[in-house]
């Protein structure tokens, strides 16, 4: 009987030590996911602020991180990889001017 309660003892044991484990493993995951979006938020405010505009800075710290970046910051990028692949168009053709034609 003493035998059977030692193993009892040491199945509780390691089955308490897993659970723990993988309670720590998660809250470790779920901290370093917090964190990451908070640098994520920061950043965008920072990114926001060097635009200029203001209010989406507001909205981004205050939580709506999801519908100002959507709307606002989605079309100022698409704007700056036009603006971007027109300045390399550019570029191309100076490039092929500068050439010498054989």
């Amino acid at each position: 009987m003493a035998r059977e309660s030692g193993s009892g003892s040491l199945g509780t044991l390691v089955a308490g030590a897993v659970i723990g484990a993988a309670g720590l493993a998660w809250w470790l995951l779920s901290e370093a996911e917090r964190r990451q979006q908070r640098s994520r938020q920061e950043r965008n405010l920072r990114l926001s602020r060097l635009s200029g505009t203001e209010e989406e800075a507001v909205e981004l710290h205050s939580g709506g991180l999801r519908s100002g970046l959507e709307s606002g910051q989605e079309s100022q990028l698409q704007d700056k990889v036009q603006q971007l692949n027109q300045a390399i168009e550019d570029v191309r053709r100076q490039l092929e001017g500068l050439t010498p034609q054989n």
